[in-house]
């Protein structure tokens, strides 16, 4: 037997937006042409930058690896070295992490626009 056009409760219902999906909508659609609040993008990955850090120094510091100790004591340009990659690294985290929380958010909301477009298109072709 042939399949009905009219969409079942469910699937309409699944289609539908939540009030929490609308609300993003409407928070993101704002919060996507503010590009330039640099300092705050930024800070949301310094915290996981310092604490992936931190824990590099503390195991740097502690001694336990003894031939990489020996060549600390040694040649202190290894500290430079050491200083500078730390810097790099949470450069790299809190920028990676920003950016990536940036996409995360501009995907999902293209994907409830697209929903959205869609319920609104089948309630029109329902009427």
């Amino acid at each position: 037997m042939g399949k009905s056009s009219v969409p079942s409760a469910r699937s309409l219902k699944d289609r539908m937006l939540e009030k929490e999906e609308e609300n993003f909508i409407s928070y993101w659609s704002v919060q996507r042409l503010k590009k330039n609040q640099y300092l705050r993008k930024l800070s949301l990955g310094l915290p996981l930058a310092v604490l992936i850090v931190s824990a590099l120094m503390i195991n740097f510091l502690s001694g336990w690896y003894r031939e990489a100790d020996k060549i600390i004591r040694s040649n202190s340009s290894v500290i430079i070295v050491v200083l500078i990659a730390i810097i790099a690294i949470v450069i790299f985290i809190t920028i990676f992490s920003a950016r990536h929380k940036w996409d995360l958010n501009e995907l999902r909301y293209q994907e409830l626009l697209k929903r959205k477009e869609d319920a609104e298109m089948q309630q029109v072709s329902n009427k």
